[in-house]
């Protein structure tokens, strides 16, 4: 018995040290990212900002800035939908490209037929526009698209317009820049995500589907896809997660203003505007909470249903 519980003593017990290791994160985690999340929460019910040299509140006020945020405003628009169908419309045109051509890339640099040479190169070169700021992008492209940028500047000399076009200020023009920088910015991260999960598959997948003498269009279909599922998974639900937070390249390119007519403002550039000179911290809480819904409810829907056939 005695010898036992000697064994028992100079036992080491490995699990321990892995919750030791682990305990920085979750103190971090806990400090920098749940504690505000919690403290957002509780705001949001509070009526509490500054009107000029004067604080008003924090007075407790239940729902009224979530009422307040589904209220119509004089010209009868209900901002909060207004920007939360701006923000999906601009990620939409910039993560639908963004998710296929990255796609296509991945599967051509990868494939076993082609064996294309030089992947590392291909994929530095592809992913350097994602190291430019977003500000920074977002004022090369103002400089290139203003009225007197070289964009205009060549329609003009070519005559191809009389007067300079002011592709700031037109709504199709403004939505389709930032959906370009964006798509430019992150085509590359997405791409080099995808090959790195269809390197991950067995390549005997791939043989067996040739000997058995699938086409291409099948090998994709039938083999690459269906493998490649989480890794698909996952960079759309971040891609969409980044679009609803976007923020930068809107609010550089449009001055923070969302012109024209507020038909590129976004939901954090509306949520900004609150945590300006009023410091609405009420109100900024609420569009927090209901942006966290939001993406929660949508990755809910992505997830299941782009996993949803293979789940039989």
């Amino acid at each position: 018995m005695g010898n036992k519980l000697k064994t028992r003593k100079k036992g080491i017990s490995y699990a321990k040290w892995g919750y030791i290791f682990i305990l920085p994160f979750f103190i971090t985690y806990i400090i920098f990212t749940l504690t505000p999340q919690i403290m957002t929460i509780y705001n949001s019910f509070f009526e509490n900002y500054r009107n000029g040299l004067k604080q008003v509140g924090p007075n407790f006020v239940g729902l009224k800035n979530y009422i307040a945020l589904f209220t119509p405003d004089k010209t009868g628009t209900i901002g909060m939908l207004k920007y939360f169908g701006n923000t999906m419309i601009l990620w939409l045109m910039g993560a639908v490209p963004q998710i296929v051509v990255a796609l296509l890339l991945a599967v051509f640099f990868t494939s076993y037929r082609l064996n294309i040479k030089g992947q590392q190169f291909f994929k530095t070169v592809i992913y350097m526009p994602n190291l430019i700021m977003a500000a920074a992008f977002s004022m090369l492209f103002f400089t290139i698209f203003s009225t007197v940028g070289p964009i205009n500047q060549i329609l003009l000399a070519k005559g191809i317009v009389e007067k300079s076009v002011n592709f700031l200020g037109i709504k199709v023009s403004v939505r389709i820049l930032i959906s370009l920088m964006n798509f430019l910015m992150w085509f590359g991260n997405t791409t080099i995500l995808l090959m790195a999960g269809i390197q991950g598959i067995d390549q005997n997948m791939f043989e067996a589907a040739e000997i058995d003498g699938a086409s291409s269009l099948q090998v994709f279909f039938r083999v690459t896809l269906p493998l490649l599922m989480p890794i698909l998974v996952y960079t759309v639900i971040t891609a969409m997660i980044g679009g609803l937070q976007m923020f930068d390249v809107p609010q550089v390119l449009t001055n923070g203003k969302g012109t024209p007519d507020r038909a590129s403002m976004t939901m954090v550039m509306y949520l900004n505007n609150y945590l300006g000179t009023s410091k609405n911290f009420g109100m900024a809480g609420a569009i927090s909470v209901i942006l966290f819904l939001i993406s929660a409810g949508l990755s809910f829907f992505v997830y299941g249903s782009l996993t949803k056939q293979y789940k039989k």
